[in-house]
């Protein structure tokens, strides 16, 4: 027989068992005894533990009954370390375990602690909600280790489109998986309450039906390849200004129906493996310490079996009372916090106190232990996988430019100015958004891409005649003006708002050539913005003079020449459009969307792809109009501290809508190279029992072949409370039409659907009465209407009292 080598002492998932030349012939059972290895005649047992394994190396037993016996095991040092990150490289005072996360994958946002006695490895996280965060380039590796830039959530959000999302999300963790990350701080699914919240571009929605829908596609995506998520930020993360101490007073209502309606779905519908609390506080506590929200209703309610964590230092009022390491660690513990990250020295020292004096329960401690357990147990590093670091870039590139494209959303497009076709006309490309094309927002949404491409070098590659003089001007100017920004950037640090490039001022006469000589002008209009800090109005919401200025010079000449004028808008979230969308001929959405950009706007404008998206929020026709404008950033105004939801649940078109507010472009609308007609709008019940069906026939009328969204609206009576007009209740998008297809989309209604939350009764409940139902391709371009029944009141749920007000306030009411 040839020597058998055993490296280990241990025969389980936790340690490895190496064996030369010998084959696995079985594996025997004796009683009371988990499965022992016999080879070829030899039987190896544990050798540590008197031939017996320990309960939590059986993996014939549940994650549960495992995580509980490694508990059992664990010193109350051990357990102190396991419930707070290992540090966070560069930050003063932090100190990580050497390896944890710098050596296995730099650029990472954090890990867990790791416990080699007993072979508990560390879980390594990383950002970000459009691709996966990490660096780059590494001291002493030749190797680059570049990721995909994914669109932005709006972006993505906009293509109303779950199996395509799903598929952007395979794509995302896959690309998690093979460089050796267990799990994605993502998605992040925070409500756009106002505009100018420095982070919508990570975010999805107004509403939290679209908002929790594509939530739920992306972490099944990214979680089929059993890598882990964070969705974010739990809850009512609506504004970066002094995010760290703001006091949110929001109503229970408004936190229930608006602000948690999204996670709830999220939770119920994909099974994320962690949820991320946010930094604010809510109604005097701060999110991270409540136990209403992440125990009562987060694991009661909704039923999450998975690990909380704080964001990284939540749950300190500010940047001294981190370095201080003051923070409300024992209460966030037992609010169902389980993870404090990234981990402060101060955070231990304070359990292990309040450990030994009692104050902190050992039923808490080991519960929150044993949550994060099972999320090890189930993690890739846990398995011993071997990432490749050699995810398939390519491939996910050829996705991205499929989401970005769908996406798109056009805006107006008057007498068929696009799809533009004629290639052999030249084309004017102004704006310095062109030549200095914006991939994504900044902060931990950002990503660290290879390259990425450019509006110039999407049409390039369409094939379109560009016009060269245009090109060596502003090309030059864009990259001086892109330095200048980046350099402004280093200097403010990390914290630094993202502003607008500056335009190229360039004189009537050059424009008047350009207009004689080209068929068409492209002019794009950009925005950026980024953690830490919220956009503004003057120059960011509100376009600038200069800009105003080139819009009206280059229609000017251009229409005097019989020619068109196409803006693309290459931002994050939404900006004011009423002042300026009548001097131009087609006005194309591209949001920012990602690292194949270009190749995407290419796609849309030259009729490869017939635009399908839908705005997923209301593009006010003033910011004045948005109803949170009143009380944003909150009080006092040079610092706020405290912020007060006064519009409760009348958030986006829900107020639009209610109070008759006219939008620029509304909730749900978007435009086609086509057209749609909707038809047949069946009821499976004219009177409600436990769901109902509403079934539609949609048919491409038009010319191209083209996706239609359709969208239920559900107008609900209103005698025990009020209501806003319309709710959207479910959507749905078509495969791609050919002239004159057809094909019909059933949506569903379910008891929850119909119900309100009653804060006097702690009750969703469905009011008796008429519903009417809205079927139609916006919140305002409805198509068909019909009615249903509820005999009598339902009571849907009952649930405890939460979100007790700090501060009494007055809630806007139709």
């Amino acid at each position: 027989m040839k020597k058998t080598i055993i490296q280990t002492a241990r025969v389980s998932l936790l340690t490895a068992v190496v064996i030369s030349n010998l084959s696995w012939n079985s594996i025997s059972e004796e009683e009371n005894n988990p499965p022992l290895l016999t080879i070829k005649g030899f039987t190896f047992k544990d050798l540590n533990n008197n031939g017996k394994l320990d309960i939590y190396e059986d993996t014939r037993l549940s994650i549960e009954e495992r995580a509980a016996d490694l508990v059992n095991k664990m010193t109350d040092e051990e357990k102190a370390n396991f419930l707070m990150g290992t540090g966070m490289p560069g930050f003063d005072g932090l100190t990580p375990v050497v390896g944890a996360i710098e050596g296995r994958v730099p650029g990472a946002a954090g890990g867990t602690y790791e416990i080699k006695r007993l072979g508990i490895p560390a879980v390594i996280v990383a950002d970000g909600p459009a691709g996966l965060r990490i660096k780059p380039i590494r001291t002493n590796d030749k190797n680059t280790y570049y990721c995909t830039a994914f669109p932005v959530g709006t972006a993505l959000a906009s293509t109303w489109n779950e199996a395509l999302i799903e598929s952007v999300g395979k794509a995302m963790g896959s690309e998690v998986k093979e460089y050796g990350v267990d799990v994605l701080l993502a998605p992040a699914l925070n409500i756009h309450r106002n505009p100018l919240c420095g982070r919508n571009f990570e975010y999805y929605s107004e509403d939290p039906l679209v908002s929790g829908k594509i939530a739920s596609a992306m972490v099944k995506g990214i979680q089929s390849n059993n890598v882990g998520t964070s969705i974010k930020h739990f809850a009512a993360n609506n504004q970066e200004t002094n995010r760290l101490s703001i006091n949110e007073h929001i109503s229970e209502r408004a936190m229930r129906e608006i602000y948690l309606k999204g996670f709830e779905i999220a939770v119920k519908e994909s099974n994320p493996w962690t949820v991320m609390s946010s930094y604010n506080l809510i109604n005097g506590t701060y999110t991270s310490a409540r136990k209403d929200l992440l125990t009562d209703i987060l694991r009661n309610e909704w039923g999450f079996k998975g690990i909380v964590m704080t964001d990284w230092f939540g749950g300190y009022a500010g940047f001294n009372s981190i370095v201080a390491g003051t923070s409300n660690v024992t209460q966030q513990l037992e609010a169902g916090n389980d993870l404090l990250m990234p981990g402060l020295p101060a955070q231990k020292k304070v359990i292990i106190e309040d450990m030994k004096s009692g104050k902190l329960a050992k039923e808490v401690v080991d519960l929150n232990v044993k949550r994060i357990l099972e999320l090890v147990l189930k993690s890739p590093i846990m398995s011993n996988y071997k990432y490749s670091d050699k995810p398939n870039l390519t491939k996910h590139a050829q996705i991205t430019r499929q989401a970005a494209s769908e996406g798109m959303v056009l805006l107006k497009n008057e007498k068929n100015t696009l799809p533009f076709t004629d290639k052999q006309k030249e084309v004017s490309v102004f704006g310095v958004t062109s030549y200095a094309w914006i991939t994504g927002g900044t902060g931990s949404g950002s990503v660290n891409n290879k390259h990425t491409v450019s509006l110039l070098e999407g049409l390039t590659a369409a094939g379109y005649k560009l016009d060269k003089e245009l090109i060596d001007l502003y090309k030059p100017y864009a990259d001086k003006e892109v330095a200048a920004e980046q350099e402004r950037r280093k200097e403010k640090g990390v914290m630094a708002l993202p502003e607008r490039l500056p335009e190229l001022k360039i004189n009537d006469a050059f424009i008047a050539k350009k207009a004689a000589n080209s068929e068409i002008a492209f002019v794009t209009l950009g925005r950026n913005s980024g953690e830490f800090n919220d956009r503004v109005v003057d120059n960011d919401f509100n376009i600038a003079k200069e800009e105003i200025e080139m819009l009206d010079r280059i229609s000017k000449a251009f229409h005097e020449k019989g020619k068109k004028v196409v803006v693309i808008l290459n931002i994050g979230g939404v900006i004011e459009t009423a002042s300026w969308k009548d001097k131009v001929d087609a006005i194309l959405l591209a949001w920012q969307p990602g690292q194949e950009g270009g190749h995407s706007v290419a796609d849309v404008v030259s009729g490869k792809v017939n635009p399908s998206g839908k705005l997923t929020m209301t593009f006010p026709m003033k910011y004045e109009d948005t109803p949170s404008a009143k009380n944003w950033l909150g009080t006092p105004i040079d610092n706020p501290s405290s912020v007060t939801y006064e519009e409760g649940v009348y958030v986006g078109y829900r107020y639009f809508t209610t109070f008759n507010i006219k939008p620029s472009y509304e909730f749900g609308f978007g435009d086609s190279y086509t057209t749609f007609a909707y038809s047949d709008v069946k009821l499976s019940s004219s009177t409600f029992k436990d769901k109902l069906t509403v079934s539609v026939t949609v048919k491409n009328t038009g010319k191209i072949a083209g996706k239609e969204v359709v969208q239920l609206y559900l107008s609900a009576p209103s005698q025990s409370i009020d209501k806003p007009k319309e709710e959207l209740k479910a959507f749905a998008k078509t495969k791609e039409l050919k002239p004159g297809e057809s094909t019909t989309l059933q949506l569903m209604i379910s008891p929850k659907d119909l119900a309100s939350f009653l804060e006097n009764k702690n009750a969703w409940v469905a009011e008796a009465g008429t519903y009417k139902v809205l079927v139609g391709a916006s919140s305002l371009d409805i198509k068909n209407t019909t009615e249903f029944l509820v005999e009598k009141e339902i009571t849907v749920e009952k649930v405890k009292k939460a979100f007790e007000l700090d501060v009494p306030f007055n809630e806007l009411k139709p």
